[in-house]
């Protein structure tokens, strides 16, 4: 038998290592490299070509594991090797990074790897967010912070190694209501430890939730998933002012406007408040429809009482809550270490940091909470004022006359308060919205007709101020239903003007014309109102599917 050149050897002994990887048998690389150096740079180069297939179109990513309980699946060694790891199941996944529970074969221990989406590659702000967590979590040294044992790169991928927490997360353990009391304080003030540790590093979480809370067996909490984690010193200017990341249901109002060079710690101690609402109420303190919509929440409205959810909630345990998620970073606690202090005051029945806020603070928040039924109030109070120094300082002043504002306005007032606390029902806040909307119309419509002189007066800007405001509300169907109660009412007011009270018309343009531009303007006007509803609620779906 001839002896094999070198390029025969050489082919030979590369098909026997692609044999026995396709047949799923274990193969040692660095034995074999080591027996023949010669194929070193083979072997190097299919790894690269492997990283290139694993990302084409269509084609399955031997590191992306379906959940599955497929033992045919599972069993192929080949498709849940990752280096030195033996990926066993997905066990979370999220905006840009992907866990798997994970066996270290070298040291036989479990752990946690997480790496970065195959779809994110590309995105260089992807990849930078994801260095940026591993960098974070690396430095630190905390019982209730993960640990991270490796952080490196295998075909292309990013990826770190962590502890693994056996249990569920925050969020798992919210799904079944809210938690007790003592259990809530005792978690929250721990978890605020592990931020203030961040914080000593100069290191902002920016996206702290239940989801990236984690609690073991016993449960303990520890804080993880820094991949929007803002270092002060090196990271302070890399993310754009008017970028806004996070999650809308616990980012800080200085966070949720974009202003990313206010983002400090004080954000943090906000999103530790949220959490704290949600443990005691089973709801952050906003959440709406769409994440645009949670946004301006978070911008302009004060939280439901806590109390008002759960009547079982310690005022004091309120205040502490409350004092978290004030607007003004500079009116919450000054660290998260000042917030763990005074829950544990609080668990100790000892004076709190959180006093009692004055009748100024109190008013301002009540108007936050409510600002549908402020509007209101405060235009019937400057409608009323009016109607007031007319009836007492002109001689034309009619007590009948003005007997039926003070009861229309005051019953106009009564229903809204009755409108605004149905909106707090998630039950009945459709409806009331409507309602709402319906009575406004529909008093609007009296005041005309019977008050005023209908088209005549120049009350009738009101119909063009209630489609306007509909689209606060941020549903188009609501927007075009306001301009049909608004279009409708008005040609009641047109048949007024031309059949019911003719005089009206004297001294006053007869021509039907500027009824009908009138009408076209209201329809104009809901036309530009639905269309940026729209906008916004597409532009909203759009930012949900991505986060």
């Amino acid at each position: 038998m001839s002896k094999k050149s070198p390029d025969e050897k050489f082919f030979s002994l590369l098909d026997e290592y692609l044999g026995r990887l396709h047949a799923g048998e274990p193969v040692d690389r660095e034995s074999i490299v080591r027996e023949h150096p010669e194929l070193g740079s083979a072997l190097d180069c299919l790894d690269v070509l492997d990283g290139f297939v694993r990302e084409l179109p269509g084609e399955p990513d031997a590191t992306e594991l379906p959940s599955t309980d497929d033992a045919d699946e599972l069993s192929d060694t080949a498709q849940r090797q990752f280096g030195a790891y033996e990926l066993i199941e997905e066990i979370g996944r999220g905006g840009m990074g992907i866990v798997y529970k994970a066996r270290q074969t070298r040291l036989d221990r479990t752990v946690a790897v997480k790496m970065i989406l195959g779809s994110h590659l590309e995105s260089s702000e992807h990849l930078r967010r994801f260095q940026s967590e591993a960098r974070a979590a690396a430095r630190l040294q905390h019982p209730n912070i993960v640990h991270i044992h490796e952080v490196g790169e295998l075909h292309g991928r990013h990826f770190f190694v962590m502890e693994l927490i056996e249990g569920m997360s925050l969020a798992e353990r919210l799904r079944r209501g809210p938690i007790d009391t003592a259990d809530a304080v005792r978690l929250l003030a721990a978890t605020a430890r592990a931020i203030a540790e961040l914080h000593r590093h100069g290191i902002v979480h920016r996206d702290l939730k239940p989801s990236n809370i984690l609690l073991d067996a016993e449960a303990n909490p520890y804080v993880t998933d820094f991949g929007l984690a803002k270092m002060f010193e090196s990271d302070s200017l890399r993310t754009a002012t008017g970028v806004i990341a996070g999650t809308p249901s616990y980012m800080a109002p200085e966070q949720a406007s974009g202003h990313n060079e206010r983002v400090g710690p004080a954000s943090d101690v906000y999103s530790l408040g949220a959490v704290l609402y949600e443990m005691l109420t089973g709801r952050p303190p906003f959440r709406e429809p769409t994440p645009v919509e949670t946004v301006l929440k978070v911008l302009s409205h004060e939280p439901e009482l806590p109390r008002r959810l759960n009547r079982k909630v310690p005022r004091p345990l309120e205040r502490i809550c409350l004092k978290c998620l004030a607007k003004s970073p500079d009116a919450r606690y000054a660290s998260a270490d000042d917030l763990a202090d005074d829950l544990e005051h609080f668990a100790k029945g000892e004076p709190l940091e959180a006093k009692l806020p004055g009748l100024g603070e109190r008013v301002s928040r009540w108007a936050r909470r409510q600002p549908a039924l402020i509007l209101r109030l405060g235009a019937f109070g400057v409608f009323y004022a009016i109607e007031l120094f007319e009836f007492h300082f002109t001689s034309t002043s009619d007590p009948t006359f003005f007997r039926r504002v003070s009861l229309l306005l005051i019953g106009w007032a009564v229903a809204s308060v009755f409108f605004q606390r149905l909106l707090s029902s998630q039950q009945w806040r459709i409806r009331a919205c409507f309602g709402w909307g319906t009575l406004d119309a529909g008093l609007l419509l009296a005041i005309l007709l019977f008050l005023a002189d209908g088209v005549a007066s120049p009350l009738v800007i009101g119909y063009p101020l209630l489609i306007v405001a509909s689209g606060l509300w941020f549903r188009v169907r609501f927007v075009w239903y306001m301009t049909a109660l608004s279009v409708i009412s008005y040609g009641v007011l047109m048949a007024d003007f031309y059949f019911w009270r003719p005089w009206l018309a004297r001294g006053f343009d007869p021509f039907i014309i500027r009824h009908l531009d009138f009408l076209v303007a209201l329809l104009v006007e809901a036309t530009i109102v639905a269309y940026l509803v729209q906008r916004l609620r597409t532009l909203s779906g759009y930012l949900g599917g991505k986060q």
